[in-house]
């Protein structure tokens, strides 16, 4: 700041005049020493500065003078207007008794107006507490008989028959019902007339409501066409909620029932006919009855029919009951609680049960036809084979409706009867049909082939077994359900043929049952179900068979002469006196060996040739040919028998003159003795069996090979 003070500042200050300089230097300094950062002082200059003040010489000698002079001037106005604030004052003051005085008269005039309006007051305000509770009891009204009471145009959706069934309907008869349930909470108050009076007025609006559903349900199922897939969505929620009436439930299906059956009986006469019950033609069916000549088609056909109509009526009647899961079964579980007069079964609804049972209801009229028509087919059938085919396709569908229907139902009914009494008919003309080839079959063929009544039988019992084997008859009783039909089919005639077969001479009965054994078994043999009568005639084949064999056998022995033989060597053993024996008995004397020799070497030749002759009507040759090798093994044995005992009783004479020459010749050597033994010659007066008779095992299997 002294930089900025002006030449000649400080000789100044240091002059004579002391004193005042004195004084204007301390206030020099008292200026400089001031802060402008004090707001007093900011705030003077910006006073200043709003007075657009020059900085001149003059100004600054008289600003302070102008500054006072203009305080006095401030203060000169406010001291005025102060004057003129008093004289207004000194005005109130003398205005404020008279208002007072005027105060008090309104208190007293208020006083008395309070006095004399009291008893208004207490009665406004009365009337007041009053109007507030009757406005709190009219909302609590209007909001119960919002709740609890329904609206003319509630009631006329609900009752009307002019208003449709919709979603206004049910939702004004779910209102209704929850208003019907809420009513039991006003019966638990002191005062219970009210809720039963709002419950009898519900009860009265929702049977109202109820009947509406039913009678348009009922107008519904005149016209309801189950073939069409795109169902009315209405029927089936209407169905779900008149469940919950079960008298009129049950009432809507006995509707339904009847006219579905009436429906279902039309069609299938239509299907039968080719014209519906209204004589109306249909040119695009061809009639089921056109094949009636054809039992089996016919009743095919209409099985087929009944089947198909089946299968639609259920999975029609499923979607438009079952459809939409429990509800049904909730519907109707809360029908029982609200009528539990209306039934006396306590089990839980079963939604598969009721539709097999209403499906078995719709279905009653087809079933009567169908047993009708189907009865009359069997009865005017003759032939057993067809009657049985029948037999088996009503037990196919009989199977195969079980399935859909259970085992309680009319068309079940019906089928197991029908079967019944096809196999009836099949088992009457089976029975007359035996008798018949009992009365035909009185002596065994010419040639001993099977009877041509055994192989019809046969034919006819093949057309069975096949029919029998693609029915749907359960694996592990197939046997057990077809035998009585074997026994009856089979077994007489088979008893005819053996009884037949006692009057011929061996071997010809046993070649004539062994045929009519043989045809029996490559008839059953294809069929698994016909085990165990196949095993009994193995055992019969089995039997003829063993009996050829023994005759075949006996055969080679008489004819080869090696009878005698064997027959008076197979009492003896082998003991040494049993063996001397044999050259005393006449079957072993020279002539009568070299002869049964003679008779063995004439028969070889032929043997098999001639053996196989007696077997030649055997319709088997391969049977035959292991038959005749058999006998031909154990003849082979016999003669095996005989060659050893021979053999024996030569070795037996040998030894007996080695003996003699050894005490003659005892001076030759042990190997000289056993060589002379294998060459030796018996004595002139006896003669070794093996030279009369010469023919050697082998020899004899060679030739019977």
């Amino acid at each position: 700041m002294s930089q900025d003070l002006p030449e000649g500042f400080d000789d100044r200050i240091g002059g004579p005049s002391g004193q005042r300089s004195n004084a204007l230097a301390n206030k020099v300094t008292r200026v400089l020493s001031i802060s402008y950062a004090d707001s007093e002082i900011r705030d003077a200059l910006r006073f200043l500065d709003s007075e657009n003040v020059q900085n001149t010489p003059e100004l600054r000698r008289g600003l302070h003078w102008d500054l006072q002079k203009e305080v006095i001037d401030c203060n000169s106005s406010i001291v005025k207007e102060f004057g003129q604030v008093a004289e207004q004052l000194k005005r109130i003051g003398t205005t404020i008794p008279s208002l007072n005085r005027c105060c008090e008269d309104m208190r007293r005039h208020v006083a008395a107006a309070r006095q004399e309006n009291a008893p208004v007051l207490e009665e406004a305000s009365t009337l007041l507490a009053q109007r507030q509770d009757l406005e709190k009891k009219k909302q609590l009204l209007d909001a119960f008989n919002k709740h609890f009471i329904l609206s003319d145009e509630e009631l006329m959706v609900l009752t009307s028959t002019t208003e449709p069934i919709g979603e206004r309907f049910f939702a004004v008869l779910a209102r209704i019902k929850q208003v019907h349930s809420d009513c039991k909470v006003l019966l638990g108050s002191e005062n219970q007339r009210l809720g039963l009076e709002l419950m009898e007025q519900n009860s009265r609006h929702l049977n109202n409501g109820y009947q509406k559903l039913y009678r348009w349900i009922q107008k519904e199922f005149k016209s309801l066409d189950l073939e069409n897939p795109q169902i009315n969505a209405f029927i089936r929620r209407s169905l779900r909620t008149l469940a919950e009436r079960p008298t009129l439930f049950e009432s809507c299906l006995d509707s339904f029932s009847e006219a579905r059956e009436h429906i279902l009986t039309d069609g299938f006469y239509s299907a039968l006919t080719g014209s519906s019950a209204n004589q109306m033609n249909d040119s695009t069916m061809k009639p089921i009855e056109f094949h009636a000549h054809d039992s089996l088609r016919y009743i095919g056909d209409m099985l087929a029919w009944t089947h198909s109509a089946t299968v639609s009526e259920r999975e029609a009647l499923e979607s438009l009951f079952i459809a939409e899961g429990d509800e049904m079964a909730k519907g109707v579980q809360a029908g029982r609680h609200s009528e539990p007069w209306s039934s006396t079964d306590d089990e839980s609804f079963d939604g598969r049960k009721a539709l097999d049972d209403l499906v078995n209801r719709n279905m009653a009229g087809v079933a009567r036809s169908l047993r009708q028509r189907v009865d009359q087919a069997i009865q005017g059938q003759q032939d057993a084979v067809a009657v049985y085919k029948i037999a088996n396709l009503i037990s196919f569908y009989r199977v195969t409706l079980t399935k859909l229907l259970g085992m309680e139902s009319s068309i079940m009914s019906t089928l197991k009867s029908l079967e019944e009494s096809a196999m009836r008919q099949f088992q009457n003309l089976q029975s007359d049909q035996t008798a018949t080839v009992q009365a035909e079959l009185t002596q065994a063929t010419a040639d001993l082939t099977a009877p041509d009544v055994l192989n019809d039988t046969l034919a006819q019992l093949t057309d069975l077994m096949r029919s029998y084997e693609s029915s749907l008859a359960p694996a592990e009783s197939r046997a057990q359900n077809f035998q009585p039909i074997l026994l009856q089919t089979l077994k007489p005639v088979l008893d005819t043929c053996e009884s037949l077969a006692e009057e011929l001479e061996t071997p010809a009965n046993n070649i004539f049952l062994l045929n009519c054994h043989l045809a029996t078994k490559n008839a059953l043999q294809p069929f698994e179900f016909t085990h165990s009568v196949t095993e009994q005639v193995d055992q019969s084949i089995e039997s003829a068979t063993t009996k050829l064999i023994d005759y075949q056998h006996a055969f080679f022995l008489h004819v080869s002469g090696l009878h005698s033989l064997l027959t008076t060597l197979i009492p003896l053993s082998d003991s040494t006196e049993d063996l001397k024996k044999i050259n005393t008995l006449p079957p072993f004397q020279a002539g009568a060996l070299n002869e049964a020799s003679q008779t063995l070497d004439d028969f070889l030749p032929s043997a098999l040739m001639d053996a196989l002759e007696n077997l030649k009507r055997l319709r088997d040759t391969k049977l035959a040919g292991d038959m005749t090798s058999e006998a031909a093994d154990r003849f082979c044995e016999d003669f095996e028998f005989v060659e050893g005992k021979l053999t024996a009783a030569d070795e037996l004479l040998l030894a007996g003159d080695d003996g003699d020459e050894a005490r003659s010749d005892g001076e030759e050597d042990a190997g000289s003795q056993g060589k002379a033994k294998k060459v030796q010659r018996p004595r002139d007066d006896a003669q070794l069996l093996r030279d009369l008779y010469p023919r050697t095992s082998a020899e004899i299997r060679v030739l019977l090979s």
